[in-house]
């Protein structure tokens, strides 16, 4: 590829020029067939942009508030594990991106900074990623630490009670890197001679008999905002409203867990719809264009998560890369605004597209 990247995609080559391929497969790689992590993708394409013409687009303003702050475009960083296995300064790297970008960054509980590090390397707003481990007590300190560190929600990653089975990851034996969050409380070291350690060590430290009524432990060791991340039907929304969340994020866990689930674009109004504007939604799965962050936002989201792509533009290019991947998504997200008659991201509605089903009933 010669010269810089004109579009996030063309950073997922430089990403995989410049990593070793266990890690390249790592970060690319889906549950099993990868069915669903094609379609996460490909699902965009057969949403459609219906225009308005003759608007004053003179001034777009891509700002949003997410939980009473201000960003400068719709486009959050998803969590996202393991930075420092794409470049050495890791998640620091990407924090001061965020940071440069105006935007919130999830720290991933699988970070290979620590939430003290990445609090102290720039001035910003971020939200801390949660897994419940069966040692409940190692979960409520990383909890403990985020809020003492000045993080400001906590995303409780919900569909994991298990990792979904990346055969990639299995192939190459995937080995988990030592996380410094969890120094002198737990090691990622596992006596596993076949498949992916990853998988292993997750099987034995992650809670599988968490459920609903747990989000009461939860509320009681924070103070913070609790968001979950995994919900995917109107039935599980309801029941996050039911027992108080403050957020939801519409996710399949970047098709890495459970193949064959619906793409997100393709169940967010659903949820939606369930939630009634009670919470925030947010969505992600998929993100690759300004175009597919106009469909999320018309479908209801009130701002997406971009994981896959700021990996990329860190290994390729390190800080300056998630900088890029970042403003690419807000130049184009502006444009499609621009040419679609949105001076505001509260102007983009329902009407500006047509889903296919949609397209189709409207043939018959």
């Amino acid at each position: 590829m010669e010269g810089e990247p004109v579009n996030v995609n063309e950073f997922q080559e430089l990403a995989r020029l410049a990593l070793p391929k266990m890690y390249y497969d790592y970060y690319d790689g889906g549950a099993e067939d990868q069915y669903t992590l094609k379609e996460n993708v490909e699902s965009f394409r057969k949403i459609a942009l219906r225009p308005r013409i003759l608007v004053d687009v003179s001034r777009i303003d891509l700002s949003t508030i997410i939980l009473g702050h201000r960003i400068s475009a719709p486009i959050m960083i998803a969590p996202t594990a393991f930075h420092k296995l794409a470049h050495p300064q890791g998640e620091v790297a990407t924090a001061r991106a965020a940071a440069a970008s105006n935007t919130i960054m999830v720290l991933s509980y699988m970070s290979t900074c620590t939430v003290e590090e990445v609090a102290s390397s720039c001035n910003a707003v971020r939200f801390f990623q949660l897994y419940v481990y069966k040692r409940r007590d190692i979960s409520a300190q990383l909890v403990h630490r985020a809020e003492r560190n000045g993080y400001k929600a906590i995303v409780l990653t919900v569909d994991a009670p298990r990792l979904g089975r990346r055969e990639a990851d299995i192939k190459n034996k995937m080995i988990a890197p030592q996380l410094n969050n969890f120094e002198g409380l737990i090691s990622t070291k596992v006596d596993h001679d076949e498949g992916s350690n990853l998988e292993a060590f997750a099987k034995g430290t992650f809670d599988a008999s968490f459920c609903w009524r747990d989000l009461g432990w939860l509320r009681a060791i924070t103070n913070l905002p609790i968001l979950i991340k995994g919900v995917l039907t109107r039935e599980d929304a309801i029941k996050a409203m039911e027992v108080g969340v403050d957020g939801i994020i519409v996710s399949n866990h970047g098709a890495r867990q459970l193949d064959y689930t619906p793409a997100t674009i393709c169940v967010l109004e659903e949820v939606v719809h369930a939630v009634g504007g009670k919470v925030p939604v947010l969505f992600d799965g998929g993100v690759r264009r300004g175009t597919d962050v106009f469909k999320a936002l018309a479908l209801g989201a009130q701002a997406v998560l971009v994981g896959r792509p700021v990996v990329y533009g860190l290994a390729a290019k390190g800080e300056y890369g998630v900088k890029r991947v970042i403003e690419m998504l807000k130049d184009e997200l502006e444009l499609t605004m621009t040419l679609s008659g949105c001076p505001g991201v509260k102007d983009i509605s329902r009407s500006h597209i047509k889903t296919e089903q949609e397209r189709l009933h409207s043939m018959l």
